[in-house]
C-alpha cells in the first residue's frame, strides 16, 4: 500500500514560532488598524497616493490570506502538508479581518446618514469590529458556528473593496459597489466549498446558488450602504446664487408666496477622491413624495468638497409642508440631505445662503488632525 509523502516547508516551521510572539502583542492590532484608516480617509484628498499605498497594502494582505488558503487546499490533495496549524492559520485569518474592519471603520463612520437605514450597515460593522477583538467570541465562531463565520468573512471582503477601489482606481461609487460584489463572491468561493464538503453536480450547484444568494442580497441592500468615499461637506437654501464665485446669496423667509415669486436654491459640497468624476442626483422630496430629480455631476480633489446647485423654480400647488433634498449617487446610495420647512407662519425655514457643515468627522480636515488652524 503507497504512503503518501508529507512534508512540511521550513517557511511554515518558522512561521508558527512568529504567530506565537505575535500573539502576545495581538492587542496593539485593532487601534494601529483603525489609525491607519483614520490617515487613509482624511489623505484621500490632500495625499491621495499615500492613502493609496494603505489602501494596496490591505489589499495585499487579503490576497495573501486567499492565496494560502487555496494553495494549501492545493498542496494537500498531492500529499504535501503545506498548511499552517488551524490555530496559527485561524489568528492569522483573525488579524486580517480585525485589519480591515478597523481601517474601513472610519470611513463609514463619517459618511453614515445616521437617521437612515444606513445607521444598521455601520452598526454591523462595528458589531463584526468588536467580536473580531474578542477571542473567545470570535475562536467560537471560527470552530462552532462556521455559516456565521462565512458570512464575517465575505462582508470583510465586501467592505474592504468599498472602500479600496475609488481610491485606487478613481472609480465611481456604483462601479466600486458592484466590482465589490463581485469580488466577495469570488473570494468567497474557498470558504464555500470548505463549508458544502464534497457531493458531486449537487454541491456546485448549491455553491453557485449561495454565492449568487450573497451577492443579490448586498445589491438589493444597496440603499442601507453608506458612499464610503463621498460625503456632504456643506450645504446652504438660499433665494440666489453668485455663479461666478459659486456661492449661495441672499435671504428669505420659505413662505409658499416666496418660494413661487423667487424659487429656491439647494447648494452642496461633496467630498469625493482626486480624480473621481461621478454622476450625483438632487432629488427633491414634498412630504415624502419625489417632485423632482436632477442629475449633477461632480469632480473629485477638492478640500472644500465639489460645489453643485440645483435652482427649483416650479412650485405649483400647495407648496406647505416639509422639504427634503436627498443627494444620491446612482445606484441609489444617499450622500446627504438638506431639509427645510415651508409655511406661511413662524415655522417656515429662513434661507439664508449660510454654508452649514456637518458635524462629525467629515467637517474635519488634516489640518485638525495636525492642530493647525484652517483658512
Amino acid at each position: 500500500m503507497a504512503v503518501k509523502e508529507t512534508v512540511t516547508p521550513p517557511i511554515l516551521a518558522r512561521l508558527e514560532p512568529l504567530v506565537t510572539r505575535l500573539r502576545r502583542y495581538h492587542w496593539a492590532w485593532p487601534p494601529i488598524a483603525f489609525v491607519l484608516g483614520l490617515l487613509g480617509f482624511f489623505l484621500v484628498n490632500r495625499q491621495q497616493w499615500l492613502g493609496g499605498v494603505l489602501a494596496l497594502g490591505l489589499v495585499l494582505t487579503w490576497a495573501l490570506l486567499i492565496i494560502e488558503s487555496v494553495a494549501s487546499k492545493w498542496l494537500s490533495r498531492r500529499g504535501r502538508n503545506a498548511a499552517l496549524p488551524r490555530a496559527a492559520a485561524t489568528f492569522i485569518a483573525q488579524m486580517v479581518h480585525q485589519e480591515t474592519l478597523f481601517f474601513c471603520l472610519p470611513f463609514f463612520l463619517a459618511t453614515t446618514i445616521w437617521t437612515s437605514g444606513q445607521a444598521v450597515f455601520t452598526g454591523l460593522l462595528i458589531a463584526c469590529s468588536i467580536l473580531a477583538i474578542l477571542d473567545p467570541l470570535y475562536f467560537g465562531l471560527s470552530n462552532r458556528h462556521r455559516w456565521l463565520y462565512f458570512l464575517l468573512h465575505s462582508l470583510c471582503v465586501f467592505v474592504v473593496m468599498l472602500v479600496t477601489l475609488p481610491i485606487m482606481l478613481s472609480l465611481t461609487t456604483g462601479e466600486s459597489l458592484v466590482l465589490s460584489i463581485l469580488a466577495m463572491m469570488f473570494f468567497s468561493l474557498p470558504s464555500v466549498l470548505g463549508l458544502l464538503g464534497s457531493g458531486g453536480v449537487t454541491r456546485w450547484l448549491a455553491m453557485v446558488g449561495l454565492l449568487i444568494i450573497l451577492g443579490g442580497i448586498a445589491w438589493t441592500g444597496r440603499t442601507w450602504i453608506p458612499p464610503a468615499t463621498l460625503w456632504l461637506s456643506g450645504s446652504a437654501l438660499s433665494p440666489g446664487f453668485d455663479t461666478a464665485a459659486r456661492e449661495p446669496s441672499g435671504s428669505m423667509v420659505l413662505t409658499p408666496q416666496a418660494l413661487r415669486s423667487r424659487g429656491l436654491y439647494v447648494y452642496t459640497a461633496i467630498r469625493a477622491p482626486r480624480g473621481l468624476r461621478e454622476k450625483i442626483y438632487h432629488v427633491w422630496r414634498h412630504d415624502g413624495n419625489v417632485v423632482e430629480r436632477i442629475a449633477l455631476v461632480i469632480h473629485g480633489g477638492r478640500d472644500q468638497g465639489y460645489r453643485a446647485w440645483t435652482h427649483k423654480q416650479n412650485f405649483s400647488g400647495e407648496p406647505e409642508g416639509r422639504w427634503q433634498v436627498d443627494v444620491i449617487t446612482q445606484t441609489g446610495q444617499r450622500i446627504g440631505s438638506v431639509r427645510f420647512t415651508v409655511a406661511a407662519n413662524d415655522d417656515a425655514t429662513v434661507a439664508d445662503g449660510r454654508i452649514q457643515r456637518p458635524p462629525g468627522i467629515p467637517g474635519w480636515n488634516i489640518r485638525h488632525v495636525l492642530g493647525k488652524n484652517v483658512e
